[in-house]
């Protein structure tokens, strides 16, 4: 029997205005077998016109450039409107949560802090480029707890609409919600999979119904869907 071909490498484009932050992530990523670093932007207007050109599988992008902000980069890239939206994950140093609000509402499928690691760094490129997002882990209880907050307030951004359990075409079923729970609670496809004690194949099906059914965008909408409608609690 022949064995199958291996999968290309990750394709990833890095912007950031500092030399030294792209020389440090590009050294791990290449490092990286099933990863491949094919361009480098010191500033947002250039990344924008990288990704374009060389269509990158996932854009790491840093939210404080030069020219144009990453908060801006992303939203032409992956927002709301883009015919063939690209898989963005913001890295940042700044921990503020108009920031993470910005960059998943502009299209983003991960938000990480550059104090992550380089682990969790390259398991973000590979949650992005399998269709799964990554939120560094210190914040993600907190930006959900904050998604159900009643309403905006001078110093904490909008939340995203909201998506009401009775306008729901059809019911999710019960292990659907399961899924759902701890989607909320951040973790990864794999860690459900060894929690249900199901498959990889079978949480990636369950989450492509869920999506349908909410007709969200992103992992990050189905878990803002849960805190919003008392399907999730924080973890003890």
């Amino acid at each position: 029997m022949t064995a199958a071909p291996p999968s290309p490498p990750i394709r990833v484009l890095i912007a950031d205005d500092q030399d030294m932050v792209r020389t440090g992530f590009r050294f791990f990523l290449d490092a990286q077998p099933d990863i491949t670093v094919v361009a480098e932007a010191s500033n947002g207007e250039e990344a924008v016109a990288l990704a374009r050109r060389e269509r990158p599988d996932v854009c790491l992008l840093d939210i404080r450039m030069p020219k144009l902000d990453g908060l801006e980069a992303t939203r032409l890239l992956a927002g709301p409107g883009v015919t063939d939206p690209m898989r963005v994950v913001v890295v940042t140093t700044f921990d503020l949560d108009e920031y993470v609000y910005g960059a998943l509402r502009g299209g983003a499928c991960g938000f990480l802090l550059k104090d992550s690691g380089p682990t969790l760094l390259a398991e973000a490129v590979r949650a992005a480029a399998a269709g799964d997002s990554l939120v560094s882990p210190s914040i993600t209880v907190r930006l959900l707890q904050h998604i159900t907050a009643p309403q905006a307030t001078a110093s904490r951004p909008a939340a995203p609409p909201q998506v009401s359990a009775a306008t729901l075409t059809e019911p999710l079923t019960d292990r659907e919600l399961d899924v759902v729970r701890l989607v909320a609670l951040g973790h990864t496809n794999a860690e459900i999979a060894a929690s249900l004690f199901v498959s990889l194949s079978t949480v990636k099906t369950h989450l492509s119904s869920v999506q349908l059914k909410l007709a969200a965008r992103n992992r990050v909408e189905i878990a803002a869907w849960a805190w919003q409608n008392g399907h999730a609690r924080p973890e003890v």
